[in-house]
This record gives structure tokens, C-alpha cells and sequence, in this order.
């Protein structure tokens, strides 16, 4: 339990803060899934799509420091070999 105003302050900062974070990670799940339904799909159109989609929101997540910036490349690198080796079928 905080001892001070200023503690509890932190402490609802922590709980307005991880909310957000919470909805921004979940967003990156939610078109990094759609990325991998459509490379399993086959559909090569839809996946550069919804690559260009979780591209920008890994930039984001990671401009805002939900994750690490390398994180962010590194998933986008991973995504995007996959969708070119679709493309290249």
C-alpha cells in the first residue's frame, strides 16, 4: 500500500499507462495474426496489406516504447520474409 501522496499518484499513473500499453500490444497480436492467416491462406494481396498494417503498428509501438524499437524491426523483418516468399510462389 502507498505511504505517500505521491506514491499513490505513481500508482494511478501505472494503472492509466498499462492500459494503454495493454491495447497498443494487443493491437500488434491482432494484425500480426491477420499477417499469418494470409500467408497461410495464400493470398499474397491481402498479406502485403495487412503487413503494411502491422508494419506501421510495430513502428508505433515501438516509437512509444511499448516495445523495443529492435523488437519491432526484428518482427517486421520475420513478417515481411514471409510474405515475399509468399509473393515469389
Amino acid at each position: 500500500m502507498a505511504n505517500t501522496r505521491s506514491a499513490e499518484k505513481n500508482i494511478r499513473k501505472t494503472t492509466v499507462r498499462t492500459l494503454a500499453n495493454q491495447s497498443v500490444k494487443s493491437r500488434m497480436r491482432t494484425l500480426r495474426k491477420k499477417v499469418l492467416t494470409a500467408i497461410e491462406s495464400g493470398d499474397a494481396k491481402v498479406a502485403v496489406t495487412a503487413l503494411g498494417e502491422f508494419t506501421s503498428a510495430a513502428d508505433k509501438a515501438a516509437k512509444v516504447k511499448v516495445i523495443h524499437s529492435k523488437a519491432a524491426d526484428r518482427l517486421k523483418s520475420r513478417m515481411s520474409a514471409k510474405v515475399t516468399a509468399l509473393a515469389k510462389k
